[in-house]
Order: C-alpha cells, then sequence, then structure tokens
C-alpha cells in the first residue's frame, strides 16, 4: 500500500495512504495545516464516498448516477460531473482513473472543483488528453508513467499530470517528496 508525503506550493504537507479496497480504491490524507480527504471510489473510480475537511468546513460527497450530490454547510446540492477536483492529488488519481483514456485519447468532461478555504464548489469543463506512456526505472522495476495535458476549456490554461499508477508523481502546485511502497497498478 502505497504511503508518502505530498508538499504543496503553499508548503503545506499532505501525508497519504491509498490502496485497492473491495472492488475499489481508497485514498486517505492528513494534511499539515489540519484539513483531511477520505476518498472511496467504486469500481469506475467514480467517488462513491468523499468526505474533506478544512478548517471548521466540511464537505460531504459522492456519486448518484450520472450526477454527484454533496452537502457542505447543511445544504445539499447535485450537479452532472464525472468527479470532483481540488488541493488533493487523491482526486487527480480518481478523475485519471475514472476516464479510462488509452495513449493518444482525450475527453472533456465537467468536473466539480471545491475552492479554498471555504470548500465552495464550482463547475469547471476540462479536456483531459493522455498524450505519453513512458517507463522509468525506480528501486530496480520499470514503472509506466503517464503524462496528461489538462485543458481548462474556460481559459485555455494548459497544465501537466504526471501518474504512476494510483500515485501522482508531478502535478501543477504539487511535488511527491516521499513514497514509501510502489503505486497500485491495478
Amino acid at each position: 500500500m502505497p504511503r508518502g508525503t505530498y508538499v504543496h506550493d503553499s508548503d503545506v504537507e499532505e501525508r497519504f495512504s491509498c490502496a485497492p479496497d473491495g472492488g475499489g480504491w481508497r485514498y486517505s490524507a492528513e494534511r499539515s495545516d489540519g484539513g483531511t480527504i477520505e476518498l472511496i471510489a467504486d469500481g469506475r473510480w467514480r467517488p462513491a464516498r468523499l468526505q474533506v475537511t478544512a478548517g471548521e468546513h466540511v464537505l460531504r460527497g459522492g456519486a448518484a448516477g450520472a450526477e454527484l450530490l454533496w452537502v457542505t454547510a447543511g445544504r445539499e446540492r447535485s450537479a452532472r460531473a464525472a468527479g470532483f477536483l481540488g488541493d488533493s492529488p487523491g482526486l487527480l488519481v480518481a478523475v485519471a482513473r475514472s476516464l479510462g483514456l488509452a495513449e493518444g485519447e482525450r475527453a472533456d468532461v465537467r468536473l466539480l472543483l471545491l475552492t479554498s478555504p471555504v470548500l465552495a464548489v464550482r463547475t469547471v469543463p476540462q479536456r483531459w488528453a493522455l498524450t505519453e506512456i513512458a517507463w522509468h526505472d525506480a528501486d530496480g522495476d520499470r514503472l509506466p508513467v503517464e503524462r496528461y495535458e489538462i485543458t481548462d476549456l474556460e481559459t485555455g490554461e494548459v497544465s501537466e499530470l504526471h501518474l504512476a499508477g494510483d500515485v501522482v508523481v508531478a502535478a501543477p502546485g504539487i511535488e511527491l517528496t516521499e513514497l514509501e511502497d510502489p503505486p497500485n497498478f491495478s
């Protein structure tokens, strides 16, 4: 089970663990700013259950058919979207895996972005493209690292995500500084 540390541009550390979980996947993290994230994805990598805390703010959510539901500040909302995004790399993993792209493929998706510091939610349209799968040597093993280009369809801004199994290797504002076990590739 991979365990490690991500450091965000804001110098916040996120200690995480992730693993396959009963036909799905689980990601759990505690942040040095007191925030937490618990994500359980189903077998299609859709968020079956999500809980994010930031200070006194709490967001709970999950998928219900083609829609995502969430509750924050006592109000329930829903929107048609493919997944949640936010500060946590675990959310990026779930979105990338749910798309199931082959090298050279792309998909346009609507995602729900959790904004700091109050966990407000807004819908963002993005284009995800799996542009390359490169093989890297790590501790005597050869690991596939996928490079995604993510385009914000409202602003045209393009960013890159590098993903090895269920671990983000590099992403804007995120650095993997410690990894105790190899990523899961199932």
